[in-house]
């Protein structure tokens, strides 16, 4: 059996990134931004006034002019139009651009108005309360390094820049066909000893969250020619996910219906637990990833591998899911020669620190204690037995 490490890295490594597209700055929050954003202006285009108060032209003299004269205002997008010489001020607003002249700014509280005199009850300080032009960016400047994944913060840098548009990568399009007979989606009949087709549903709902568009190719039963069938809809596709039929019992039959004479399979069965008859291999020229059809196994399959997968097509970068130190919230048993992913609540202890408790069912079938969970405890293959605050390594399963 592969470990998780090298099985994640031989499919991250089949796979290469989708094509691009161009979408509107608008659109492009959660994209995988392609090609880099280049101002196409400076930023602040001016000197502009910090705060609120009184542009005068200090000219490094030491003390400053008692009192001077206004003769205008300044205020955002309405520029003061004259020269500002020795002895006069002009009322500017934050933001405004910084007059013609003037090379400082001082507070409203630091002066007192007299009709058309302003007194400083405060010395000016040269040079102070300007934003520089340019101090931001300048143009021709590029923004964050590319790839990455476009959060609010860089949309507000795009837009400042003003660009209207972003090359990004296009969605990687994920067929989803999930096998079995005893398999109904929610709200249809049930088969005799049947039970609903959950797995795809949260899978799919991982696959959008990570940037993904998915293809829900519905339902196979136990037949070869069936799945293959089912598995046409999936031509064109980046990827294809299939759920079950993927151990060893007379009904697994994903691997001969789709990776025999039909594609070619890479591997099959990864050291971890839950999940540990994952296969990976082709259909024609689609790749495929076939997960169990346990839920939980399903889960934890996509967090471990599709997710660095539709990182991989999306040019981020494909590495394990991030993990974080807590302490274990009870003894824990030494581990066999699987990767254990134990499902387990967070809480904090006297002290604030972080504490990782497994639940008491580790069934891979049960989906409550899954919903339940904030977290997978990692056990690492041999993992020897640690006690109750021993330090341990999770995934946290925020939003997943």
């Amino acid at each position: 059996m592969l470990s998780v490490d090298e099985a994640r890295q031989r499919i991250v490594s089949s796979l290469a990134p989708v094509g691009v597209e161009v979408v509107s700055v608008a659109a492009a929050h959660g994209r995988s931004l392609a090609q880099p954003m280049v101002a196409r202006r400076t930023q602040p285009p001016s000197d502009l006034s910090a705060m609120d108060g009184y542009a005068l032209c200090l000219g490094g003299t030491t003390p400053s002019p008692p009192a001077l004269t206004v003769i205008g205002e300044a205020a955002a997008g309405r520029p003061f139009g004259g020269r500002v010489g020795p002895g006069e001020a002009v009322r500017i607003s934050t933001g405004a651009a910084l007059p013609a002249g003037a090379d400082t700014v001082v507070l409203q509280e630091d002066c007192a108005r007299q009709g058309d005199r302003v007194v400083l009850t405060e010395a000016a300080q040269f040079g102070r309360h300007i934003r520089r032009q340019g101090g931001d960016f300048a143009e021709g400047d590029s923004g964050p390094p590319v790839p990455r994944r476009l959060a609010p913060r860089d949309l507000a840098l795009a837009a400042a820049m003003n660009i209207p548009w972003l090359t990004v990568r296009r969605r990687p399009r994920i067929a989803l066909l999930a096998t079995g007979d005893e398999l109904a989606r929610p709200g249809e009949a049930i088969p005799p000893g049947g039970i609903i087709a959950s797995s795809s549903i949260a899978v799919a709902a991982l696959i959008e969250r990570w940037g993904g568009v998915p293809i829900d190719l519905g339902i196979a039963p136990d037949r070869i020619e069936a799945i293959r069938e089912r598995a046409q809809g999936a031509a064109g596709a980046d990827l294809l996910v299939t759920f079950g039929g993927a151990s060893v019992g007379d009904h697994d039959l994903v691997a001969k219906a789709l990776a025999g004479d039909h594609g070619s399979l890479d591997f099959w069965k990864v050291a971890m637990r839950p999940g540990k008859p994952l296969m990976f291999g082709r259909h024609g020229a689609v790749p495929l990833l076939g997960v169990p059809g346990n839920p939980v196994s399903a889960h934890v399959c996509a967090l471990l591998f599709l997710g660095p997968a539709l990182a991989r097509l999306l040019g981020l970068d494909p590495g394990p899911p991030a993990t974080r130190r807590a302490l274990a919230g009870c003894a824990l048993a030494a581990n066999d020669r699987r990767r254990d992913h134990l499902r387990s609540r967070l809480s904090t202890d006297a002290t604030g620190a972080l504490v990782a408790t497994p639940q008491p069912v580790q069934d891979s079938g049960q989906v409550a204690p899954l919903a339940h969970a904030d977290a997978l405890l990692v056990r690492e293959p041999g993992a020897p037995a640690a006690a109750a605050g021993s330090a341990v390594e999770i995934i946290d399963l925020e939003g997943c």
